[in-house]
């Protein structure tokens, strides 16, 4: 109300000091709002660097000079990458799971090849949305689920890094991403609807196959292997973001009393 009423006010009008302190209090609660919005944001990244440092130390001594590691996608994964090119001349090139990090890498002076031009691939390492502690996951918020899930298929060994803001006791919460062909969206829709409410179209987003992708909302997910099999059934659903099938074989957490392992 005093907003409002002060942009009708004269240029030479004196605030009172009860307008003096309300226009101070709201000043400082902008601020602190600002200033805690900051802090969360910070300290979440702290996280996301601190676990990627322990993947490095993680993984480091069983690379060689043969080593093709397999690299996932999203902003921890980003972190992970920026410590990975500290150490390229330890190993040989990467398998990467989206445009983006492809970009990446090779900027950080990483080679980057085709899956199909790799013998073998020891080391998937990917962060997750959400993940269980039976290292059940749902991935592809940023959409790059299909080809996270062929790499993370293709290694020997899938290692997901997270922040502990991610480690939960029931999958479901994060919306589950669903990669649909184009033609077949309406009908994929209708019979997702059977599984929750109905799935939501993410609108102006094409992955990087060129298609479109499903989010289903406010699941309750009690067998994680049986959902990701029924919605692979439905025809036109290219694949869907639950990681139960071929979870992860380890889980690198960090939390504020440091970076833990799931096995």
């Amino acid at each position: 109300m005093a907003q409002a009423q002060a942009e009708f006010l004269s240029p030479n009008h004196k605030p009172s000091t009860r307008e003096s302190s309300l226009h101070r209090f709201q000043a400082s609660a902008t601020s602190l709002t600002l200033r805690a919005s900051n802090i969360t944001k910070i300290d979440q990244n702290d996280l996301k660097r601190s676990v990627a440092e322990a993947t490095i130390e993680h993984i480091e001594s069983r690379l060689t000079k043969d080593t093709i590691l397999g690299i996932g996608t999203g902003s921890t994964v980003n972190f992970f990458i920026e410590e990975l090119i500290k150490i390229k001349h330890k190993f040989d090139c990467a398998v990467s799971s989206s445009t983006a990090s492809t970009v990446l890498l090779e900027n950080g002076g990483i080679k980057v090849i085709d899956l199909n031009a790799a013998p073998h691939l020891e080391i998937y390492i990917d962060g997750a949305d959400e993940a269980n502690h039976s290292k059940q996951l749902i991935k592809g918020g940023g959409g790059a689920l299909t080809r996270e899930k062929i790499v993370a298929q293709a290694a020997d060994e899938f290692v997901c890094i997270i922040d502990e803001t991610k480690l939960v006791d029931n999958l479901g919460a994060f919306p589950l991403p669903v990669e649909v062909i184009p033609l077949a969206r309406g009908l994929v829709a209708r019979q997702l609807k059977s599984f929750s409410s109905a799935p939501i179209w993410r609108r102006g987003f094409v992955t990087d196959n060129g298609n479109v992708i499903l989010d289903i909302h406010d699941l309750k997910i009690t067998d994680a292997e049986q959902l990701e099999r029924a919605i692979n059934d439905i025809p036109g659903v290219v694949c869907n973001g639950l990681f139960a099938i071929r979870g992860a074989e380890t889980i690198l957490v960090a939390g504020s009393g440091g970076v833990y392992f799931i096995n």
